[in-house]
């Protein structure tokens, strides 16, 4: 991949499997915060898979489109935007009805500096959508910081394991889940909860993260030395698949990769491709931030794209100029400060 046009259709290329998980969808789709990192991609996913599939159906994007360009890509690719405030009631109120809804509001960089709006945005939107939703079928993205750091040994936290959130970020995602989780119960509307973490593609990304400081030559924090990634077209296939198990009470799954990633292991990769000497600092703890993907690779199989190769794409692309987005993910934050 040498453009963003490259990327951008290569995030949004559907599989057989994606085709047929539209095929058997009934009705239209509504996306609840598509003008995030992932939204779009997945909004075309979804386009393009439907169209292969010869259903006829919307799919619609909601957003506050802060960013008139990615409402202009999303009209362009096929897709009815809708420019909403979802902590509107009156405004969620006026959204129309879809039997399918992907929700992706949430709020997590500048977190702390805003501890409110944290809550509002990834607590009060949800009860806002659930309730309005709540005939339809909901897939809810959530994050893996519901977990506390446990010890890399252990191969992460499966969906099992009690929850442990770090900082007020952290509390507010797992509070967005309890909100669903109520509405649920309470109206028998079927939700599939997942908690991701972390999606990658070659402008952001842990992967990116640590390509960037390797290549501008900046020290490497090796306290959070252990990681978990999955390719982002993977992340929104799996959640467009995910339909298929919505219930009451919601469905939830970890969605990540297979593999526990060494955060040096990485850097010296990257360093190899750079012929530069990573920087390191610290050593590495005996936990971090990480999930296991057991159930996830059971369901729906290893991601397509294997990590090493994505490992190499990012060199490449950041060897070669490309653009990035410039939103650090902190995957090294071990207090929950956001």
């Amino acid at each position: 991949m040498l453009t963003e046009a490259e990327l951008d259709d290569a995030l949004s290329r559907p599989t057989s499997s994606d085709v047929e998980a539209l095929a058997a969808l009934e009705g239209d789709l509504l996306i609840l915060g598509v003008g995030g990192k992932l939204g779009p991609s997945l909004a075309k996913l979804a386009r393009r898979a439907s169209d292969e599939a010869h259903i006829e159906r919307s799919i619609i994007g909601v957003s506050r489109f802060r960013d008139a360009r990615t409402r202009s890509a999303l009209d362009g690719a096929g897709i009815d935007t809708i420019a909403c405030d979802l902590l509107d009631p009156s405004a969620v109120a006026r959204l129309p009805d879809c039997p399918n809804v992907v929700y992706m509001v949430g709020h997590k960089f500048g977190a702390d500096e805003d501890h409110a709006l944290t809550w509002a945005t990834n607590v009060h939107a949800a009860a806002l959508a659930a309730d309005r939703y709540r005939d339809s079928r909901i897939v809810a993205f959530s994050t893996g910081n519901v977990y506390p750091l446990t010890p890399v040994s252990t191969g992460g936290p499966t969906e099992s394991h009690p929850p442990g959130p770090v900082g007020e970020y952290a509390q507010s995602a797992l509070h967005r889940e309890r909100i669903l989780e109520y509405f649920s119960r309470r109206h028998g509307t079927p939700i599939s909860i997942l908690r991701l973490n972390y999606a990658v593609e070659l402008r952001y990304g842990v992967l990116r993260d640590v390509a960037d400081r390797v290549y501008n030559r900046q020290a490497i924090d090796l306290t959070t030395g252990y990681v978990n990634v999955i390719w982002q077209r993977d992340a929104g296939s799996i959640a467009l698949r995910t339909f298929a198990h919505c219930c009451s009470p919601p469905f939830i799954l970890n969605v990540t990769g297979v593999d526990t990633l060494s955060v040096r292991d990485l850097a010296t990769h990257f360093g190899d491709r750079f012929g530069i000497a990573p920087i390191f600092h610290g050593s590495e703890s005996e936990t971090a931030l990480l999930s296991n993907a057991a159930r996830c690779g059971e369901l729906f199989g290893k991601p397509t794209v294997p990590t090493d190769r994505i490992v190499d794409w990012v060199a490449d692309w950041v060897a070669g100029g490309g653009q990035s987005l410039g939103r650090p993910t902190h995957y090294e934050e071990r207090k929950g400060r956001f």
